[in-house]
């Protein structure tokens, strides 16, 4: 007990002192050897995964911002053919309709010039009618009027013979 009674906290002795310390100098060299190199190049290992993931990362936003302004991009052309086939279009459709509107002004003119000559014709054919017509009411009005005045049949016959001999000499 004499031993137990002279340990003091404050003031240790040489000896475990030394020990201590080659006991620590050894745990120390054992632990770089084979705890802090490995727990070092796992660090550094994983530094370079995080700096890996962060370069990917970066990569990845910079394709997603290319692919973003080309999707701009395209959809800033679809837009432009968009409203040119819309130009097109109303166009065409201008075009028709005007070509439609020409057709049915030509189809209405002809129409009416058929229709005018169609008048025309039938104006004429309603003239001569009446020509002939009020001509035949003529020669039977003056027939009417010759048998009423050559009543016998030899008065008839000299001024008939009259006539002839009048119109061969005019």
């Amino acid at each position: 007990m004499l031993f137990l009674a002279d340990f003091s906290v404050i003031r240790p002795e040489p000896g475990l002192l030394i020990w201590t310390t080659i006991i620590f100098l050894l745990f120390w060299f054992l632990m770089s050897r084979f705890a802090f190199k490995p727990i070092g190049a796992a660090l550094k290992q994983r530094e370079q995964d995080i700096q890996d993931a962060l370069d990917l990362a970066q990569k990845a936003r910079q394709e997603v911002s290319n692919l973003q302004a080309e999707n701009e991009k395209l959809l800033a052309q679809a837009r432009e053919e968009r409203s040119a086939i819309l130009k097109e279009a109303k166009e065409a459709k201008d075009e028709i309709i005007a070509e439609a509107k020409e057709r049915a002004n030509a189809e209405y003119k002809r129409k009416v010039e058929s229709a005018m000559q169609d008048i025309e014709n039938q104006k004429m054919a309603a003239l001569v009618d009446l020509k002939n017509k009020a001509g035949q009411m003529a020669i039977e009005i003056a027939e009417k009027v010759l048998q009423r005045e050559l009543g016998n049949k030899a008065d008839q016959e000299q001024f008939a013979q009259s006539l002839v001999n009048q119109i061969k000499l005019n």
